[in-house]
């Protein structure tokens, strides 16, 4: 694997498109456009892996199995923001580190964030292992009563899997820190493709299983970032320096990462509500067989969303580089370009829309139909998304998130008792109104804060 990993790096390294990329221009953008060409290539890969999984999986079990495999994966999602923040603290703290030069704090802020991830997963895990003898999965799924001893091992084996990959994540949080997004996206685009491959080959050799499935698609990510760790942290010289050490473990520096860290951490919790509930709301109001018509619709959409994300997530640590070093100009001129990409996007989605359902029959077949309607509200839920993750990339960069904070916890608060409404009214399309009503008042402060802060007049809530 390690094999693999290097082979790819250096393909990619010496990929001639890399190469001609304009030499003119500030360092900071030309590494930026080598990670989003680099990104294009890779993602781009993940991308057609990711929708190609979907008919996969869908055929392997069955419309109905899939809708609970993906309500169970959205609900162990939730546990993402146990990492209390300090992922995106390590995030912004080791990229001020490594711009100011400071390579011994850069190596502190890892090997902290290592030790307190692992000391908070490893509490949690041992709470699972006593809890969910207790639960009751098929009632909190919505599922036939008989799967109840199946789903109850499913969600253990993909519980543990996802604790391991939440610790070891933390080498694709320091790349993308170091504004190197191409090389962590690499992979991701590995994880996937051996994924797809071991369930291409579960159809051919069993008949629909979701633990063998739950272990394919969990097990991978993990052994894919365990020889990453070792690679980067123990043979590359660019990040050898960086390797977490116990002697480098300073619980001093905890308030410094949680000074930051804490606000992403209800960022996260707010996130995780309305975006990630609406495959639990749909999964109740109106049963798992409807998850699978959103999630093919939300997958067919996602591809915007991951467009952009390409574009934008060299930005994040760049923008902090260039706040410390006060480049306000280099910060509007990027600003500027990532707006118009927004209004290419918009007329992307259209077209998308518009031929949404000849693509969902060539996908995935014409038994399973996804409502016109929902791939509109799907569809502007994209563009809603996208527009507000452009301004959100430059307040995480800068450290300004307080009134990115505020508005998150009241839509959280909002969005459960709205989405149900609607849903009731509207059906599973109503749920995702929700979130792009909610949403859609964001784009308004966010503009004004932006020039806030940009045009040094930000006060108050407006530069916290």
């Amino acid at each position: 694997m390690s094999t693999l990993l290097l082979s790819l790096k250096n393909r990619i390294r010496r990929t001639s498109l890399l190469n001609r990329l304009p030499k003119r221009g500030h360092v900071r953008s030309i590494k930026a456009k080598k990670n989003i060409l680099a990104g294009l290539l890779i993602k781009g890969g993940s991308i057609v892996i990711s929708l190609f999984l979907v008919p996969l999986t869908i055929h392997y079990i069955n419309p109905t199995q899939y809708g609970i495999w993906i309500t169970l994966s959205s609900i162990i999602g939730w546990f993402s923001f146990f990492d209390i923040g300090f992922g995106h603290g390590l995030r912004n703290k080791f990229a001020e580190s490594v711009a100011t030069g400071n390579y011994k704090q850069a190596r502190i802020y890892i090997s902290t964030t290592y030790a307190i991830i692992s000391i908070i997963i490893g509490t949690v895990l041992c709470l699972f292992f006593f809890i969910n003898p207790f639960l009751n999965w098929s009632r909190i799924l919505n599922a036939p009563l008989d799967m109840d001893r199946e789903l109850s091992l499913l969600t253990l084996i993909v519980f543990v899997f996802f604790c391991l990959q939440f610790i070891l994540q933390l080498i694709t949080t320091v790349l993308t820190a170091n504004q190197e997004p191409a090389k962590a996206s690499l992979y991701l685009f590995l994880a996937n493709l051996i994924s797809a491959l071991i369930i291409f080959v579960l159809t051919k050799t069993t008949s629909g299983n979701l633990i063998y499935l739950g272990v394919a698609y969990s097990s991978v990510p993990v052994v894919v970032l365990f020889l990453s760790t070792i690679w980067f942290y123990g043979y590359s010289k660019e990040y050898k320096i960086f390797a977490p050490a116990l002697k480098y473990v300073k619980f001093s520096y905890t308030k410094d990462l949680m000074g930051l860290g804490i606000k992403f951490f209800l960022l996260q919790i707010a996130g995780i509500v309305l975006y990630q509930t609406s495959n639990i709301i749909i999964a109740q109001l109106f049963g798992p067989d409807e998850v699978t018509p959103y999630n093919i619709a939300f997958k067919y959409f996602s591809v915007i969303t991951m467009i952009l994300g390409i574009i934008i997530t060299p930005f994040w640590s760049a923008y902090t580089e260039a706040w410390v070093k006060k480049d306000v100009i280099w910060i509007k001129n990027v600003f500027k370009k990532q707006q118009k990409l927004w209004f290419g996007l918009v007329l992307l989605t259209a077209i998308m829309i518009a031929v949404s359902n000849v693509v969902y029959r060539l996908w995935v077949g014409g038994e399973i139909v996804v409502p016109l309607s929902l791939s509109i509200i799907i569809g502007s839920y994209v563009l809603v998304n996208a527009w507000n993750m452009i301004y959100a990339l430059f307040f995480n960069g800068v450290g300004k998130i307080k009134l990115q904070l505020y508005t998150s916890i009241l839509d959280m608060i909002l969005h459960i008792p709205l989405a149900i409404y609607l849903g009731k009214r509207l059906g599973p399309a109503g749920v995702i109104l929700s979130v792009v009503i909610l949403c859609s008042l964001n784009m308004i402060w966010a503009v004004i804060q932006f020039n806030k802060i940009i045009n040094n007049k930000a006060t108050g809530i407006w530069n916290q």
